[in-house]
C-alpha cells in the first residue's frame, strides 16, 4: 500500500513537471512577412511651364502629349510674281517713293543733296518735271491728296507740300517721328516711320488720328518703307529685303507677303543700297509696279500664289 502511495506521488509530480515545462516555454515569434513590390500608380506631375502642354510620368518612360494644332490660325499666305512688261528707270534715281496717277508716275528721291521729286514718263523713263529739295534734306516718300503732293523727309521732320501741276512749294508740316513711307486710303494720311508702326494723319492739318501695330501673330514687323494703298490694304517695302508685306490697316495683322527674289537687277546686286523699294498701283487698270533704289529698271508685274 505504502509502496503504490508512492507511485501515485511520483507520477503527480512528473505530470505536474511536464506542465510547468510547456507553459514556461518562449512562444514562437511572429516574422513579417517579405514586402511584395507593387508597382506604382501613375502619377501627375504639375503642368510644363509651355503653356498647353501637360507631362505625365507613366513607369518606366515619360511622354509628353502635346496639343493638338489650332485649325482657326493658318500660315500667312506668300505670293510671288510674274513680270508682264518692263520700263527703263534713272538708275541714279534713289527711289523712296512712287505714285501712278493720270497715266504718269510721280517719284520722290532720297539722299542728301539728291533729294528730288519727279514727274516721269512710263514708257521711256524720261524725267518731265523735277524739282530738287535743299541740301539738308533727306527725301522719302510722297502722297498725292486734291491736287498737292506731300513729300516727307527722314529725320528733318519735315513734310512738304507742292502744288502738283507747277510743282511750287506752297506749305510744310511738322512731325515728331522719322519719315520713310506714306499714302493714303481716301480718308486719311498712313505712314511709316521705320518702326511697326502705322500712323493715320489728317490730311489737312497733318495731326496724327490714329495709329496701329503692324504683327505677323505676334511678332513686330519693323522697316516698314515705300507704302502703298490696294484694295483696302496697305503694302508696304520691307527695307533690306525682297519682301512686301500686306496689311490689313485696321488690325495691323500682315495678311500676305509678296516675294520678289530674283527680280532685283543683276547689274545692282553689288550694292548695297541698291534695294527694292518703290510701290505703285493704277487702280483703273488693275496694273501694279515696282521698281529699287537706283535700279535701271521698273517692272509691271502680275501677283500670283507661291507654290506649296
Amino acid at each position: 500500500m505504502q509502496r503504490l502511495t508512492r507511485l501515485i506521488i511520483l507520477t503527480l509530480l512528473l505530470v505536474t513537471a511536464v506542465t510547468l515545462t510547456t507553459c514556461t516555454s518562449p512562444q514562437p515569434t511572429a516574422v513579417p512577412a517579405t514586402p511584395i513590390p507593387i508597382s506604382p500608380t501613375p502619377t501627375a506631375v504639375p503642368a510644363s511651364p509651355v503653356a498647353g502642354y501637360t507631362v505625365v510620368i507613366s513607369p518606366p518612360a515619360i511622354t509628353e502629349a502635346y496639343p493638338a494644332p489650332d485649325e482657326s490660325v493658318s500660315s500667312t499666305l506668300v505670293y510671288t510674281y510674274q513680270i508682264v512688261n518692263q520700263y527703263p528707270h534713272d538708275p541714279e534715281a534713289f527711289t523712296q517713293g512712287l505714285v501712278w496717277m493720270d497715266g504718269e508716275f510721280y517719284e520722290g528721291t532720297g539722299l542728301r543733296g539728291k533729294s528730288s521729286l519727279r514727274r516721269v514718263d512710263p514708257a521711256t523713263g524720261e524725267v518731265e518735271q523735277v524739282i530738287s529739295l535743299p541740301d539738308n534734306y533727306f527725301g522719302e516718300g510722297i502722297v498725292l491728296w486734291d491736287d498737292q503732293i506731300i513729300q516727307i523727309t527722314w529725320q528733318e521732320n519735315t513734310a512738304l507740300v507742292y502744288e502738283r501741276e507747277t510743282f511750287e512749294q506752297i506749305g510744310e508740316f511738322s512731325y515728331d517721328t522719322e519719315g520713310w513711307g506714306i499714302t493714303h486710303d481716301g480718308r486719311q494720311l498712313i505712314m511709316s516711320d521705320g518702326t511697326n508702326t502705322l500712323y493715320f494723319r489728317d490730311p489737312t492739318t497733318f495731326a496724327v488720328t490714329g495709329q496701329v501695330p503692324v504683327l505677323e501673330g505676334e511678332t513686330p514687323i519693323t522697316r516698314l518703307n515705300e507704302l502703298e494703298y490696294i484694295d483696302g490694304e496697305v503694302w508696304a517695302n520691307i527695307w533690306q529685303t525682297d519682301r512686301i508685306a500686306r496689311i490689313n490697316p485696321e488690325t495691323g495683322q500682315v495678311t500676305g507677303w509678296l516675294d520678289l527674289t530674283g527680280l532685283r537687277p543683276p547689274e545692282t546686286l553689288a550694292d548695297s543700297n541698291a534695294v527694292l523699294n518703290g510701290i505703285a498701283y493704277d487702280a483703273e487698270n488693275g496694273r501694279l509696279f515696282v521698281t529699287g533704289k537706283l535700279w535701271p529698271v521698273l517692272y509691271e508685274i502680275e501677283v500670283v500664289p507661291a507654290e506649296s
